[in-house]
């Protein structure tokens, strides 16, 4: 965990209390199964709390809707589809959703606080309701790393460099994402550095021993799309299997996607077993880590990468692409995880290595301290982090 996470808590401490909470509005696309445990933290913390989605859920996601308890409203909204061209050689569908009715949903509530997901559409519409109500403060959710924000483009840097004038704050998870924010122009009064996660809770309900077996047992949960990439680290994994034929690795993948086909197809050294599982329901998923020994997040580009703060309250070292934010803030080579760039072959084939030379009385080590990594990260820290943040904002004189 990063320096800046480890001294939060006695800043959250410091939280001014008893002044009266504002009206509080969140501005997302969709409400994923892992942020839900943080946002029914912050509705139990403001009695007017309300969510404006831009849509009920997204046609890539398999994810339930999960809204019970939260004040939840679906705006108005027309869809743009667009091609993300990443320059690491992946493209991905994107949706830009433009909600229409942005303002008058925000004016009806009466919100005194918006924090808006992203700063797209939905943020400059926001913008526009705080010209309206002089004294709301805008914040901005940036869900953001520099690992994602490649091949873009121009015009929606500049267009950021513009806003962020309007907008009182940004709440940031992870310092890639600040160092994002900073070449924006963005001063760093303005940046609140928090850590994600989700209900750890079920995941360290399971033992840190694991099975027997005869074989060292990776996972990834996750889709099966380019930008996880799954098929360079695979080509490593089989190069590493092929040198090594007296070692049996099998490899579990849970999730679905467009890669599944070119990652069910391909030949495999005897000695490498590749299971795809599909999509597993989200309740289910500590089942699935409970099997394995350790997980794989090969990803390209990623914000956070949730699926890392589950593995490790799972007691699974993680063997992770330090371009998702959740592996730079959390994972310490050697000690709960392997770390590597996964477009540097070398990087890849030399934390591979590591992680499966490790011996077992070592990888037990590494994987109480997994768990305790994830332990300190519940949905009440960091919404007390959010509560800081908003808290802050809220204090501060208006921004012209």
């Amino acid at each position: 965990m990063s320096e800046q996470a480890q001294t939060i808590p006695s800043a959250v401490e410091r939280c001014e209390q008893g002044r009266p909470r504002p009206r509080l509005v969140f501005l997302m696309n969709v409400i994923a199964p892992y942020h839900k445990p943080v946002l029914d933290e912050l509705s139990r913390r403001y009695e007017h709390f309300r969510i404006l989605l831009s849509t009920p859920m997204e046609s890539n996601r398999s994810w339930r809707l999960e809204w019970e308890g939260l004040d939840v409203a679906v705006q108005k909204n027309f869809t743009l589809n667009r091609r993300w061209r990443h320059p690491k050689g992946f493209t991905e569908p994107l949706f830009v959703h433009v909600p229409i009715d942005t303002i008058g949903q925000l004016e009806a509530f009466k919100a005194e606080v918006v924090v808006s997901w992203e700063m797209g559409m939905r943020t400059i519409l926001a913008a526009g309701y705080r010209r309206i109500r002089r004294r709301t403060k805008l914040m901005v959710w940036a869900e953001f790393a520099e690992s994602t924000e490649h091949g873009r483009g121009r015009a929606r840097h500049l267009l950021r460099k513009v806003l962020h004038h309007a907008i009182d704050a940004f709440i940031v998870t992870g310092n890639s994402g600040a160092r994002y924010l900073s070449s924006l122009g963005i001063p760093e009064h303005k940046i609140h550095r928090i850590v994600y996660t989700t209900d750890v809770s079920k995941f360290a309900a399971m033992p840190l021993e694991r099975p027997a077996g005869s074989a060292r047992r990776l996972l990834y949960v996750g889709q099966l799309i380019e930008r996880k990439g799954l098929m360079p680290f695979l080509e490593v994994l089989k190069g590493w299997c092929s040198q090594h034929p007296e070692e049996n690795v099998a490899f579990t993948l849970a999730g679905d996607g467009p890669q599944r086909t070119e990652l069910a197809t391909g030949s495999l050294p005897n000695n490498l077993s590749l299971t795809l599982l599909g999509n597993i329901a989200y309740e289910a998923l500590p089942e699935i880590y409970m099997q394995s020994d350790i997980f794989v997040f090969p990803t390209l580009a990623d914000t956070w990468g949730v699926v890392v703060n589950e593995a490790l309250a799972g007691g699974m070292p993680v063997l992770g692409s330090v371009y998702g934010q959740a592996v730079s803030e959390l994972v310490r080579d050697g000690v709960n995880g392997w770390t590597f760039r996964p477009d540097v072959n070398s990087e890849v084939a030399g934390a591979l290595n590591r992680a499966l030379a490790t011996a077992p009385e070592k990888l037990h080590a590494m994987r109480n301290d997994a768990r305790q990594t994830a332990l300190r990260l519940t949905p009440e820290y960091v919404a007390a982090l959010v509560d800081q943040a908003i808290s802050a904002c809220a204090g501060k004189p208006r921004v012209t």
